[in-house]
């Protein structure tokens, strides 16, 4: 197969004549090669693949002429529908493989006919903007043969009206359902155990891995091949899943789930509704605790007196709803599988009581008598604040030993390949943090030519990044070159405040100038509505946060300019960080050089990605953070980014544009 997987990246290659867009790149078939390499010999490669690498080819030409059962999962859902519907049919027409191809999501991505009929006959909507949509998804739900929400474009993803028409794991009603033969989940599920080729995400991996309920646990046993996309990403999910999570709103959804059936199984039974109002109450009570939004760790909590209380509350009030839905589960399905939700989700308080004799939010809640004490080593307790919820976690300091049980086992492939992985081309970090010490790795620089194509650019003279008026002095040090570059920009910040602190700089100054480039900040509307937008337009400033730092693919002149704030080192006092940083230095360890720096050059690897995105583009990238020359680390940061000629003279970035002589 390795002699095959070689001629298919040649310049005769089928790929060459079915594929518009195909040049024959050495990266990618050394890539190719390594992956057939690894399919074959049943090994571990994690691989780093610059941008323009192609690796999305990379992988799938050797996984299709292997044969066998092969699952990928990509980073997001957007993602994974690029790959099913394009990427995936055009290596397959290529190579004319006979396989089958299937799309695996979560529960809640397809509508439920019987959620759906629920809807329609309770009525209870807040908008009329749910009226109309519920109204549209009817329509869909009779047309549509995946039932997929991602197929009707003109309900939002986001829109309420999803939350009463799809299913949870907890809702469903399984086999006891009317219309269980319709069912779009099953059908989904089914398609994808007989696909040779199943395309999945990493938070439905996760999340089956752990909970065997999405339907990913019933492909792995006859799977040869487990490919993970942008694998960078996996560390975070895989903390979240093999962690426990309690949030308000999760109660919510129980109060919601239970009212719903209330009105039309058990209308004479007062007690249920009113448990739901003062459970809903009470969760709502325990967010209001808290004046801000953000992060901390358990044992702050100690801080905030109304917290214990509010906790009790809440803990009385749940096992009062679960104790009334016991004696009436037995009117309807969806009544048992209300209390089966308390029951039999481990991230849901228990309604066991505990030795003192009251309710317990548990496992990831301790008791209030323990806010400030760590139950058993090796994990953190920590709560984050939403604007409307707050949600509780258990999180494990470590995830190696745990991935790496779940990988073991059953003999097949797994690839891991993202566009940053390494840090000077050492994948020591991120082999630790996954428990992937034995696995072979491999590294291949961008095709690009980044001296031509590309300029770095660290401005002399601005602050230390904590000083006060740093966003300012970054806003006045980027006007020059967003002028020279005509707009065409991307501004990424390390946080929401700075971003629109600069927002607000940057109305003001292009009011000033009279610069007529169209302004534009992540919230606004969606990510892809913004890039959409943001094409359009061709020279428009676009400013965003984290969400805009990766998986953003702006090709051509429209964007030239990315500037980034500062490095994007996490901050300090995340609990889970701070908790993971303290575990490492007890170790004798340098959490510093082996967990934080890494991270940050990772982040930053994915910014910086955003400007070159094909062979003609050009662009300068404008890192404004100071430690990146003054600090000792900061060597070891540039010189992990790709070979960019570099500058500290503005005017040099500003002939850039101007198509002058550097």
């Amino acid at each position: 197969m390795i002699s095959e997987v070689e001629r298919f990246f040649s310049e005769q290659s089928p790929l060459a004549t079915e594929v518009a867009s195909f040049r024959p790149r050495v990266q990618q078939r050394d890539m190719a090669m390594a992956v057939a390499e690894a399919i074959r010999d049943n090994a571990i490669l994690v691989a780093e693949a610059g941008t323009g690498t192609g690796k999305t080819f990379a992988y799938l030409v050797p996984a299709l002429l292997a044969g066998g059962k092969v699952v990928v999962s990509t980073g997001t859902k957007n993602l994974q529908d690029q790959l099913f519907q394009k990427d995936l049919p055009m290596v397959r027409d290529a190579l004319k493989a006979p396989v089958s191809v299937a799309l695996l999501k979560g529960r809640s991505n397809y509508v439920c006919h019987y959620h759906l009929e629920l809807a329609q006959s309770n009525g209870l909507f807040k908008t009329r903007e749910d009226v109309k949509h519920l109204a549209k998804i009817v329509t869909y739900a009779k047309v549509s043969q995946s039932g997929d929400k991602s197929g009707l474009a003109d309900v939002p993803e986001n829109a309420p009206i999803w939350f009463h028409v799809t299913s949870t794991r907890d809702n469903c009603l399984g086999q006891e359902c009317p219309q269980h033969d319709e069912c779009f989940v099953l059908k989904a599920r089914k398609e994808a155990m007989e696909a040779d080729v199943v395309v999945v995400n990493h938070h439905l991996f996760f999340a089956d891995v752990m909970l065997r309920d999405e339907g990913v646990a019933e492909l792995l046993p006859a799977c040869n091949t487990v490919i993970f996309d942008e694998a960078h990403q996996l560390p975070e999910t895989a903390s979240l899943f093999f962690g426990e999570g309690l949030s308000t709103s999760q109660l919510f959804d129980l109060s919601q789930d239970t009212r719903i059936e209330a009105l039309t199984s058990a209308k004479d039974f007062a007690p249920l509704p009113v448990a739901c109002d003062e459970l809903d109450k009470a969760a709502r009570d325990l967010r209001l605790v808290f004046k801000k939004e953000g992060r901390m760790a358990a044992d702050a909590t100690e801080g905030f007196k109304d917290f214990a209380p509010a906790l009790k509350t809440l803990g009385e009030k749940l096992d009062k709803l679960t104790g009334l839905l016991e004696k009436q589960a037995e009117r309807s399905e969806g009544l048992e599988k209300a209390m089966l939700k308390v029951w039999r989700n481990e991230n849901l308080p228990s309604p066991q009581p505990s030795p003192s004799g009251r309710g317990s939010l548990n496992p990831p809640l301790p008791s209030e008598e323990g806010l400030g004490v760590r139950e058993h080593s090796g994990v953190v307790r920590w709560l984050e604040v939403f604007h409307h919820s707050i949600q509780l976690n258990t999180t494990p300091l470590s995830i190696a030993d745990i991935f790496a049980k779940q990988i073991s086992g059953h003999p097949r492939a797994w690839i891991f390949t993202s566009a940053t992985l390494a840090v000077k081309q050492n994948f020591a970090h991120y082999q630790a943090e996954m428990g992937l010490l034995d696995a072979r790795t491999a590294c291949w620089d961008s095709p690009f030519n980044y001296q031509k194509q590309a300029l770095l650019y660290v401005p002399n003279g601005l602050p230390e990044p904590n000083s006060e008026g740093y966003t300012d002095a970054v806003v006045q040090a980027a006007l020059p070159l967003i002028e020279a570059s005509k707009g065409r920009a991307f501004l990424l910040f390390t946080s929401l405040r700075a971003m629109q602190r600069a927002y607000e700089i940057l109305q003001a100054e292009f009011d000033r100038k009279g610069l007529k480039y169209p302004l534009m900040m992540q919230g606004e509307g969606s990510r892809n509505e913004l890039l959409s937008r943001f094409r359009e337009h061709g020279n428009a400033v676009l400013l965003g946060s984290q969400s805009f730092w990766e998986g953003v693919d702006v090709r051509g002149e429209a964007l030239s300019l990315v500037i980034i704030d500062k490095l994007p080192f996490a901050p300090p006092d995340d609990p889970v960080l701070a908790a993971r940083i303290a575990e490492m230095n007890k170790q004798g360890r340098n959490a510093f050089m082996e967990f934080q720096l890494p991270r940050t050059i990772i982040n930053l690897k994915q910014g910086a990605g955003r400007l070159i995105r094909d062979e003609s583009d050009r662009g300068v990238l404008m890192i404004c953070d100071p430690r990146l020359i003054s600090k000792h680390y900061g060597k070891r940061i540039w010189q992990s980014l790709p070979p960019f000629k570099r500058t500290r003279n503005e005017k040099e970035a500003v002939n850039f544009f101007l198509d002058v002589p550097i």
